[in-house]
């Protein structure tokens, strides 16, 4: 991109992803995006519809040319979301799933950091399951640090929908095609990337869990593909992190732990068999997944990992784990 298009790239691309959604859900998506302060030329807002049984396009019409709509054959969140990708030109990027919206004051906020600091990669927020109207954004001074150094001693939300992003780091980095949990795999290599980003504990993000998502679907093919998938996802990243340099390894493993140890949590919950937990742990143990690491990370990470290496403290955990909060 040379200068003269660069100046007239909008600040942010918005690329919302839907298929079958109610065309008041993804109203209320829109409207959130063009109710922040962002002129019409700041702002590029891409509507990916992935094949849904009706078209969109006669509902989406009074948006006019606030808005980008493109139709495509139904092909699975991250090909429309790499289809986004490839169509946007804003300096930043913007994932959003087409049932959620943003929160105005508190993304107003994370915009004004990219604003007063040019050189940012990334911003971090945060989640609400509750649409907040006035939430009041801390006015604590937000210290950058690198995408590496911050896994190192954090933990990071899966959800790519948590970051807004320069769209040069993005390199050849996508989603990868057909597979559940893919943006615990994005996430962590884009975080990567990011030589400097600005964490912020701003709730900017209204998550809408609804009833029929496929994060809440509990059928039993579906369950056992999440967890076929969230396993190749973990040896992925972990194939990755053997190839990094020191500090970077050592940040992409805190990740790989903490995922693992959610891959047997999830495997307690949904099927509390002493068995199933005995070869589920034989399998970790044979891609050297297991033992977890004996590092710090968390309180809940400590603990959980020392209650894992014995088979007692395995079935204490069966027992106790539905009587705790999980940790992200």
């Amino acid at each position: 991109m040379d200068s003269k298009q660069q100046e007239t790239a909008p600040l942010v691309s918005f690329i919302i992803a839907c298929y079958n959604l109610p065309v008041k859900l993804l109203s209320g998506c829109i409207d959130s995006i063009l109710a922040l302060s962002l002129s019409s030329n700041e702002r590029e807002i891409i509507v990916v519809d992935d094949g849904s049984d009706v078209s969109l396009m006669d509902d989406l019409m009074t948006y006019g040319d606030n808005i980008i709509y493109v139709r495509q054959k139904h092909a699975g969140l991250s090909i429309a979301r790499n289809t986004g990708i490839q169509i946007a030109k804003g300096k930043y990027l913007q994932f959003i799933d087409g049932d959620d919206s943003l929160i105005k004051l508190s993304y107003d906020y994370c915009l004004d950091l990219i604003r007063r600091h040019q050189n940012a990669d990334m911003v971090l927020f945060d989640f609400s399951k509750h649409n907040l109207k006035s939430p009041i954004p801390s006015t604590k001074e937000v210290s950058p640090l690198s995408g590496s150094d911050y896994m190192r001693h954090y933990n990071i939300h899966g959800m790519a929908c948590g970051y807004l992003f320069k769209r040069t780091i993005l390199g050849d980095l996508r989603f990868t095609p057909g597979i559940y949990h893919e943006d615990e795999e994005f996430t962590p290599q884009l975080l990567m990337r990011a030589e400097i980003i600005y964490p912020t504990q701003v709730k900017a993000y209204y998550y809408n869990q609804r009833a029929t998502s496929i994060t809440t679907n509990q059928n039993g093919k579906h369950l056992v593909k999440r967890s076929h998938d969230i396993l190749q996802v973990i040896k992925h990243l972990q194939y990755i992190a053997g190839r990094m340099s020191h500090n970077n390894q050592l940040a992409m493993e805190r990740r790989v732990a903490q995922l693992t140890m959610d891959y047997l949590y999830n495997m307690m919950m949904q099927s509390p068999s002493t068995e199933r937990l005995e070869e589920t742990v034989q399998t970790l143990r044979a891609e050297g997944l297991f033992p977890l690491p004996d590092r710090d990370y968390t309180t809940k990470y400590t603990w959980f990992r020392k209650l894992t290496n014995s088979k007692l403290g395995r079935r204490i955990l069966m027992s106790t784990l539905p009587l705790t909060k999980r940790e992200r």
